[in-house]
Parts: C-alpha cells; structure tokens; sequence
C-alpha cells in the first residue's frame, strides 16, 4: 500500500529531465506513469496502481461520454516510464505544455499517487485554495452524510 504525503521540490533539467525525489521514489517504484491530471497538473502513479485505475475506468461505459472523455483524458495523455540510476526521468513535451511546467517543479504526496505541478503555478493554485478550503471541506462533509 502506498502511502505518499508530503511536498518535495526539484528542478527542470535539460531536455525535461526531472528526478524523482527520494521519498517519492520509494513509494512509487522505479517504473511509473505520468498522465494530465486535474487543473493542469499531471499525476505520477506506479505501474500497480495505474491497473488500480485501469480496472476501475475499463469498466465504464462506451456508450457514455463522460467515460469516454474520462478515458482519453487519461490514458490518451499516458506515458510509461523507467527511472535511471539516479531516479530520473525525462517528461515528454507534451505533458510539459499541459502542465506548463517551466523551470522548478512541485510533487505532492496524495496517498497512493502523487501530482505534479510547475512550482509557480502551484503556489498560485495553493493560494487560492485557502481562501476556499473550509467551504470544500463543507460541500464534501454534506455530499458524504447525503
């Protein structure tokens, strides 16, 4: 079970070379999948739990378009990758542009996967989430007791 919490910072290298932190390293496995995640991050996930997630979405429905979306998103924007010996790797253009990941990067421990986000642009989205925190903590509380 992984168990990944925490923030840790790194840097752009050439070519899009990032390392993966240690602790983040540890959790994952040296063979992970980065694919867009959610407000322009990217999610990093090991290759086990990327079948966690496989199976759950394999089983949605073809006929429903949010499946669908859901799926491309997803998998469409999926990369498999190995780490080399000092646990980095290099991030394809691609999920790059989506996340728009310029110069430093912040990965963010959240239980069994971990988010990565281009540091400037986390801070502002950090910022903004706590003006708003209590209020989504609230909306979620009544949508668990409904």
């Amino acid at each position: 079970m992984v168990n990944l919490i925490g923030q840790y910072e790194g840097a752009v290298g050439e070519k899009g070379r990032i390392a993966l932190p240690k602790k983040v390293r540890q959790e994952l496995g040296e063979k992970i999948i980065i694919t867009y995640g959610f407000e322009h991050s990217l999610i990093v996930v090991s290759e086990n739990n990327w079948t966690k997630l496989v199976s759950e979405l394999k089983d949605s429905s073809l006929f429903a378009s949010n499946a669908r979306d859901t799926k491309r998103f997803l998998f469409g924007g999926a990369v498999s990758l190995a780490l080399d010996k000092q646990g980095r790797f290099v991030l394809p253009e691609y999920l790059r542009k989506y996340a728009q990941i310029e110069n430093e990067v912040v990965f963010l421990g959240l239980s069994s996967y971990a988010e990565l986000w281009d540091k400037n642009r986390y801070e502002k989205h950090s910022k903004a989430l706590e003006g708003e925190i209590e209020k989504i903590a609230e909306s979620l509380i009544k949508k668990i007791e409904e």
